[in-house]
């Protein structure tokens, strides 16, 4: 009877063991199929095409309903770029959402609204520089040089926001860097 006893225990211990390995192949499998799910929303929402791009924006939460968010990844890096960010700057960059239609309640907005809060990664950033090159790939010179143009200015604006007199007209060093940054994803 003891044999049994231990034979069945083995069994248990084996079918426990198994049941193990398959929930984590299961998680694996889910994990891959929403990731691609994922990748195939961002690419319909956003038009990129590659795949690198799209897995690493798709690692760090933007999602199709969250893609417009992406946009304001220089305005924010700009703000941060002396480590604080300023109530002025807030506010542009908040305005800015708005115009893009992240309004509160949104999941794009919920996302900005945790980058405001937390100083992201340099690696949301270099997301966006990813995404800025394989974007500008796809445009002509001059929708390029507009695209340029438009973000650079809002991220200026945002520099500009919490310095000099009543809050315009200084951008510090650090921002300065992130300014030119900025520019340079744009360069072919």
């Amino acid at each position: 009877m003891s044999e049994v006893t231990l034979e069945d225990r083995g069994r248990a211990l084996e079918n426990q063991f198994y049941e193990k390995e398959n929930a984590e192949k299961l998680h694996a499998m889910k994990e891959k199929l929403d990731t691609n799910g994922s990748k195939e929303e961002l690419r319909k929402a956003s038009g990129m095409t590659d795949d690198a791009v799209l897995e690493k924006l798709v690692a760090l939460g933007i999602r199709g309903n969250t893609i417009a968010a992406l946009s304001l990844v220089p305005l924010v890096q700009v703000a941060w770029a002396d480590g604080v960010i300023q109530d002025n700057e807030r506010v542009a960059i908040l305005q800015g959402a708005h115009g893009k239609g992240l309004d509160e309640g949104t999941s794009g907005y919920e996302l900005l609204h945790g980058w405001l809060k937390k100083q992201p990664s340099d690696e949301l950033f270099g997301a966006w520089e990813s995404y800025i090159k394989a974007l500008a790939a796809q445009l002509n010179d001059e929708q390029n040089r507009l695209l340029k143009n438009q973000i650079l200015g809002f991220a200026k604006m945002v520099a500009g926001a919490a310095g000099g007199i009543l809050g315009f007209g200084k951008v510090s060093a650090s921002e300065e860097k992130v300014l030119h940054r900025i520019e340079a994803a744009f360069a072919r």
